[in-house]
């Protein structure tokens, strides 16, 4: 009588744990990731519930209450938390509306610009003598441009709103998606199962995208989301100049830029949309790191 070798489903989970398990014990080793994951938690909460979490009406204006501090300090009043700006209006109210218009930018262009990215860099990877020459040249000239002036130069041509700051900030990012996918097809067309598969009898469709775009995925994936925070900046940056989303809407740069002119008089009006741009672009930074060391398996090696 032979005795079986293997191994018992239950021993084989103790042994193997699943990959969205052995994914979050990667991430999670990244205290950073952690603490970055948790703050963009709170900031997409508030994000979605703004009607429900701010305490006023981001547009409503109290007249008595002009250029109000922060209530801990002197002169704060308790029922406006973060003080209030030029306008009398709330700040915190402001913030958590802005965070929700501020995430939409910042996904709406990365989607825009992260689709049509794989499908070029996908054309460029499988035709590398008959269309990868003229779009890898095309994204080596967008990339010669500092990113800030041609999203300046496309605003300008059409026109200053949040949709024309979502299409020129997808167009900015558009050549880190093209060039890195076509590095990972590059890398995979000579791997033995992209050979097997072609023997098999796999079409073109099939190739791109089910054989070879799955496996280069990763390295996408933490693009997008270090161009999240790269959006989110730019938005901003936008928004200061007077060319992204326009005034009354609550936006974090759109706040920088009218409250400038009170940076000496009233320093909370200028320093809190700037702190949370900064410790919104540094959390998402963070959870792109610990992406990073999640799903780049030689990194999860050496931990």
């Amino acid at each position: 009588m032979t005795q079986s070798n293997a191994v018992p489903a239950t021993e084989q989970a103790l042994f193997y744990p699943s990959p969205l398990k052995e994914f979050w014990q990667a991430f999670a080793h990244n205290k950073g990731a952690v603490g970055g994951l948790l703050f963009m938690l709170v900031i997409v909460f508030c994000a979605l519930f703004a009607p429900w979490v701010a305490p006023f009406d981001p547009s409503e204006q109290f007249r008595d209450a002009l250029l109000t501090p922060p209530s801990w300090l002197e002169g704060g009043q308790a029922r406006f938390l973060l003080g209030t700006d030029e306008l009398g209006r709330d700040l915190l109210s402001r913030l958590i509306h802005g965070a929700r218009l501020s995430l939409m930018i910042g996904l709406a262009s990365v989607l825009m610009s992260l689709i049509p990215g794989i499908l070029m860099g996908l054309v460029a990877g499988f035709f590398p003598r008959l269309l990868g020459p003229s779009i890898m040249r095309l994204m080596d000239i967008m990339l010669a441009l500092p990113s800030l002036l041609l999203a300046v130069a496309i605003v300008a041509i059409l026109g200053p709103g949040l949709i024309n700051t979502v299409i020129a900030i997808a167009i900015v990012s558009l050549p880190s998606y093209v060039r890195l996918t076509r590095a990972a097809v590059m890398g995979e067309l000579g791997r033995d199962y992209v050979t097997a598969a072609r023997l098999a009898g796999a079409g073109l469709p099939r190739l791109m995208f089910v054989t070879v775009l799955p496996n280069c995925m990763a390295p996408l994936i933490v693009q997008a989301t270090l161009s999240f925070s790269s959006a989110i900046l730019d938005a901003a940056a936008l928004g200061f100049l007077g060319l992204g989303v326009q005034p009354p809407t609550p936006e974090w740069g759109t706040m920088l830029a009218s409250a400038r002119d009170y940076i000496e008089r009233a320093w909370w009006v200028v320093s809190l949309p700037g702190l949370t741009i900064l410790l919104s672009v540094l959390a998402i930074n963070l959870m792109g790191d610990g992406l990073r060391d999640a799903l780049d398996p030689k990194l999860k090696n050496a931990q």
